[in-house]
């Protein structure tokens, strides 16, 4: 297992790499060009400033998250192929550059969703919460919510650009339902795939945030038959999978240790994330360790670790600790991410022990 640390660049996240190298055991940065929206052409000089950065620092830049893809290609219109041709560019910059995984998602519209981003906690940090019955009406009301939370920031998926024209959005994929979805991701992929082999790049799609539709808009990868489904229709072992447990933890039918050690030879990149689900369906993120919410962190790690994982991990969104939510990116603060890193590698250490006889 490779730990992993996402970040968003210079002067567009308030954590440094200076500060991460200071966390032990990370071995890799997690980074994408984050000023380009999809189906725009990445730079190879642009590419190189910030893996040179990175690899300056001591780190490896394996994994970027995320590339990612032009609605057109969702939605499967006739310009579709004009942003896939973009699309394997891109992949073949990144693997002439050492680039093992892409990670990227298929959702429709919203790449993520959530109602509010700092929902005061018990113990009085902050996290993302997620409120069932506000997500039933208008999509605009959440996404100014969303925008203004984010402050300085933008958010992936949530770029204002987009959601400036979030009516047409919703207009352009009314005949697009769960089955046209997974054709045009079959599509897409079916193009992709002899790119991937040749560049030694393997694309790892992320699950559905939250695993059901939402405003009417289909999901496709958000149970243990969706992402069969999603395996078997381009089964090429270069399409595999992002596991995030806090995506698909807030439906509890998920049996994620079972996920992970039925496909855990095409899981390429692990996001690891706790939420705590409540009884009326709502969820918070709380913290890595497994007694504080419903994703078993401890039999989660067991099930990698069983199987021999050997790929790229992260701790994902952390609650907001000790008043940094004046500064930091929404769910991506320094401190219980750090603690998350920590949980996780000693679990770890604890199961190589066992491993071990000790």
């Amino acid at each position: 297992m490779q730990m992993t640390w996402r970040w968003y660049g210079e002067g567009n996240d308030s954590i440094t790499l200076d500060h991460i190298r200071q966390i032990p055991g990370v071995e890799g940065i997690v980074w994408s060009l984050h000023n380009k929206v999809a189906g725009e052409v990445w730079e190879e000089e642009e590419i190189d400033k910030v893996m040179d950065l990175i690899k300056s620092k001591g780190f490896n830049a394996d994994v970027v998250e995320s590339v990612n893809v032009h609605d057109d290609i969702k939605i499967g219109l006739p310009t579709r192929d004009k942003y896939i041709d973009i699309y394997i560019d891109t992949i073949r910059k990144l693997g002439a550059r050492g680039v093992k995984v892409i990670c990227y998602n298929f959702m429709p519209v919203f790449d993520w969703t959530r109602t509010d981003l700092y929902k005061e906690l018990p113990d009085g940090s902050n996290s993302l919460f997620y409120e069932k019955d506000a997500i039933v009406n208008d999509p605009n009301i959440m996404a100014e919510r969303i925008l203004k939370g984010a402050g300085k920031y933008t958010m992936p998926g949530w770029e204002p650009e987009r959601i400036a024209k979030l009516d047409e959005l919703f207009k352009s994929y009314a005949g697009v339902d769960e089955d046209k979805l997974f054709e045009n991701l079959k599509y897409f992929l079916e193009r992709i795939m002899p790119v991937c082999e040749e560049q030694d790049v393997k694309m790892a799609i992320h699950p559905d945030d939250p695993p059901w539709p939402i405003f009417g808009l289909p999901r496709i990868i958000r149970s243990r038959d969706h992402i069969k489904r999603f395996l078997d229709q381009v089964d090429n072992p270069y399409s595999g999978l992002t596991l995030c447990t806090g995506s698909l933890g807030p439906n509890l039918l998920n049996d994620i240790p079972s996920i992970i050690r039925e496909f855990h030879d095409r899981i390429y990149f692990a996001h690891i994330r706790n939420v705590k689900v409540y009884e009326n369906g709502d969820f918070s993120e709380v913290s890595h360790r497994g007694k504080d919410g419903n994703v078993d962190v401890y039999e989660v790690l067991k099930a990698y670790h069983d199987n021999g994982y050997t790929g790229y991990l992260r701790p994902d969104h952390g609650r907001h600790l000790w008043g940094e939510e004046k500064d930091c990116r929404p769910g991506y603060g320094l401190y219980d991410r750090a603690l998350g890193v920590m949980y996780m590698l000693g679990v770890w250490d604890s199961l190589d022990k066992r491993k071990g006889g000790h």
